[in-house]
């Protein structure tokens, strides 16, 4: 089992015939994800990588029953395409884009209340369930089945941490990237309760960096489900200087919140066991799961 996506996830790219989108929609096809159409205004009618393109996320729903959407349109034009996509009922939407405007997302955030929809990003690198669907632009390569989930705010690092379990042989369940833009759909904590109640998923990291209070709320959301299941974090960024944003947009110490020391503290009350290092987050899990049966 994974959570968010599987090999039951009908899915459909808005941005379809673009050049990124193209290159990743290929590799997900080439992974086994069904993605069954794609969205291009001005396009609709086209056939692009086999798939059929319409006009509108409406049009591609009531056509195939999609209930997820990837998401590569400009940071101008990405909230629209978020708001139209959830006005269509679709169910899971994974955006890619990064930087889009604050305002915008808060729109967006507005049109998700009360939609059934789940929002992963913007600025997020997707998600993906091994073995059974990819949405998004992260690497497969590494990824094996398993029983971790991983919830992170970095691209870069996901792909180091899954690296690592892999090779400790611990495969992972699900790989969330939640996104790096300061205001985004599903958060840390929010992915804490999905794994805990995913039977599944027996491990769970935490890849935070600096910036927002993310962390602080998966530490609570830790603390509260008092679950068995170990999990494993690491807060990068212990050095950033303050008042300087660090690559994603939501990576910026201010005022002296969203401090690494801040988020550790937080972190480690909560049961949380800290990576020493980022190269040791695989061998950190590994120690905690010994007793238990953790690839399948």
């Amino acid at each position: 089992m994974a959570i968010l996506v599987d090999a039951a996830t009908t899915a459909i790219c808005q941005g379809f015939t673009g050049r990124t989108a193209t290159y990743h929609a290929e590799r997900m096809i080439a992974y086994g994800t069904r993605l069954v159409a794609g969205v291009t205004p001005g396009k609709g009618g086209r056939t692009h990588l086999d798939r059929p393109v319409f006009e509108t996320v409406a049009e591609a729903r009531a056509a195939t029953g999609a209930n997820a959407s990837l998401l590569f349109v400009p940071p101008a034009a990405a909230a629209a395409a978020m708001i139209e996509a959830i006005e269509a009922g679709i169910t899971l939407i994974v955006a890619v884009t990064e930087r889009v405007p604050v305002l915008d997302m808060l729109r967006v955030k507005a049109a998700l209340a009360g939609s059934g929809c789940r929002l992963v990003g913007p600025n997020s690198q997707g998600v993906l369930s091994p073995g059974l669907a990819q949405l998004g632009v992260m690497s497969t390569l590494n990824a094996r089945p398993g029983s971790i989930g991983i919830a992170s705010r970095s691209a870069s690092l996901t792909s180091e941490v899954v690296a690592q379990l892999s090779a400790a042989g611990l495969g992972q369940s699900t790989t969330v990237g939640v996104g790096g833009d300061p205001v985004h759909g599903l958060s840390l904590a929010d992915c804490v309760t999905l794994f805990d109640a995913d039977p599944d998923t027996a491990g769970i990291v935490l890849i935070g960096e600096i910036g927002g209070e993310a962390e602080e709320r998966a530490a609570a959301a830790v603390a509260a489900m008092r679950s068995r299941k170990p999990v494993v974090g690491l807060v990068v960024g212990a050095n950033a200087p303050p008042e300087k944003r660090m690559g994603h947009a939501g990576a910026l110490i201010a005022a002296s919140r969203g401090t690494t020391a801040r988020k550790l503290d937080r972190l480690v009350a909560s049961g949380v066991t800290i990576a020493p290092r980022a190269h040791l987050v695989g061998e950190t899990m590994r120690s905690l799961m010994m007793p238990r049966a953790v690839t399948r």
